[in-house]
């Protein structure tokens, strides 16, 4: 009998939810056929099957959020006993015990560490062929034996690090919340349900010392700044009376969760404050009109967001607080000398926000390009994991669909996102006093206020609107 594991999907990536099983039991299995489709980091890939034979059983749900390296089916020979399935013989296919390290509770919890506290969202079902070569890698040597389940008072508390700030910042002692995810992982509701009970204790647990072994001291600053109270109770939606068949209820899965998990991580995480300004466009509509026609020729597309691009990145070299992350369990600020833009992309699926890597180096025309590119494959569902990863900025064009200005959520871990909107021809005064038409744009940067200074967001915007409004500087400048 094989055991089927969940690989490491990508780097830093500590579980993924099965979305959907494409065998069913008792169903013969061919080697590389896809078996189900697995969403991490808004991405679903389908992980194939590393053996032929015939799945015995399925071990997980559609919908279970489950950890990496845990055993997800159950695979046996064609002519082998159902029965099997029940009662699984040690593997004599897993690979020697050398290149099969096991992770500690330890290595898993720094596993999480580095991966973040939330999953975010493309996933559409179209499996790549990197992808899949990478899930062929994985499946055929994971470890063999199921994760092991932990509660309170055994071991190592595990829990995602949004999960260890709150409860930091609620003054809880993380060891007495009982985890619900996967293995006794704490997730950041249970901190939150904990915290409504008002108690040092998890339910249903008696008092006494506990076995937990204590957390790391956290820096004097954050153990200063963390307040001490409860969260407000869960909002309960009653149906009015009456109306109960006019009403369908969907669960919070696939997609809609990632994005879900990853605006309660930005609400939780950031101080985020709004700063508006707009850009009079009208030099750089002629501009590209001017170029439209060499862009064509050199099977371009361009369009406003190239440009936008170049003069954030040069605006970033200048204010280089608006380029940063904060690491919450280390309390340390990451200045970044590198340039990655995450671009929102709205697809059928949700929102995703795929990135193009280091924009100071490449061309109008190179980001144009890319541009097509991951918006056309967001929508389609083919980005790589990686491709949805390592934004140090972010811009989400509302333009599109004809908003006049928002208030964009921050992509954490990044300090800031840009929103660009409808570029509108309105009446406006030159510098000479008179009355003229011109192509006006609101823009709206969401900054967190732990990073950023106000007054920096402020200049930040001004040296956008420079170089948007004078093309010439913006080419000459922003290489």
């Amino acid at each position: 009998m094989k055991e089927i594991v969940l690989p490491e999907l990508a780097e830093s990536v500590v579980e993924g939810e099965i979305l959907k099983w494409l065998v069913n039991e008792g169903d013969p299995v061919a080697l590389e056929q896809p078996l189900c489709e697995v969403m991490t980091d808004k991405v679903t890939v389908e992980l194939p099957s590393p053996v032929a034979g015939v799945l015995r059983k399925r071990l997980v749900a559609e919908g279970d959020v489950v950890p990496v390296h845990s055993v997800i089916a159950l695979i046996g020979e064609a002519t082998g006993d159902l029965e099997a399935a029940t009662a699984p013989e040690p593997s004599t296919e897993a690979a020697p015990a050398a290149s099969r390290p096991q992770l500690s509770v330890q290595a898993q919890e720094e596993r999480e560490q580095v991966g973040g506290s939330i999953v975010e969202a493309n996933h559409l079902p179209a499996a790549q062929d990197d992808a899949t070569r990478l899930l062929k890698t994985f499946a055929a040597g994971q470890p063999q034996t199921p994760a092991p389940q932990y509660l309170p008072g055994e071991g190592r508390t595990l829990a995602v690090p949004a999960a260890r700030q709150l409860a930091r910042e609620l003054g809880l002692e993380l060891a007495t919340v009982r985890g619900s995810g996967p293995n006794g992982r704490i997730r950041v509701q249970d901190v939150a349900e904990h915290a409504q009970q008002g108690t040092g204790k998890p339910t249903g647990e008696a008092s006494g010392p506990s076995h937990q072994t204590p957390l790391p001291a956290q820096p004097q600053a954050a153990k200063a700044a963390a307040p001490v109270g409860h969260l407000p109770a869960p909002v309960q939606y009653r149906t009015p009376k009456g109306y109960e068949h006019l009403e369908d209820r969907l669960p919070l899965r696939g997609m809609r969760r990632a994005i879900s998990n990853q605006m309660f991580a930005s609400h939780l995480y950031t101080v985020r404050t709004l700063t508006v300004d707009e850009v009079n466009m009208t030099r750089l509509v002629e501009f590209r009109n001017r170029v439209k026609a060499e862009a064509s020729a050199a099977n371009v597309k361009l369009s406003y967001l190239p440009f936008i691009f170049k003069a954030v990145a040069a605006a970033l070299k200048k204010y280089p607080s608006l380029n940063t992350s904060f690491d919450e369990a280390t309390q340390e600020i990451v200045q970044k000398r590198y340039y990655n833009m995450g671009m929102a992309v709205a697809t059928e699926a949700g929102l995703t926000v795929p990135v193009i890597r280091d924009v100071n180096h490449k061309s109008i025309f190179e980001l144009a390009r890319e541009v097509v590119d991951l918006a056309g494959r967001a929508n389609d569902g083919k980005l790589h994991p990686d491709e949805l990863a390592g934004s140090t900025f972010s811009i989400t064009n509302i333009g599109t669909i004809g908003a006049l200005f928002s208030f964009p959520i921050i992509n954490v871990p990044d300090a800031a996102i840009l929103g660009i909107h409808s570029i509108i021809k309105r009446p406006i005064v030159d510098q000479d006093d008179n009355i003229v038409v011109a192509h006006m744009m609101y823009i709206s940067l969401s900054f967190d206020h732990r990073l950023v200074d106000g007054a920096d967001a402020a200049r930040f915007c001004k040296e956008i609107i420079r170089l948007l409004e004078n093309p010439d500087r913006l080419m000459l400048e922003a290489l």
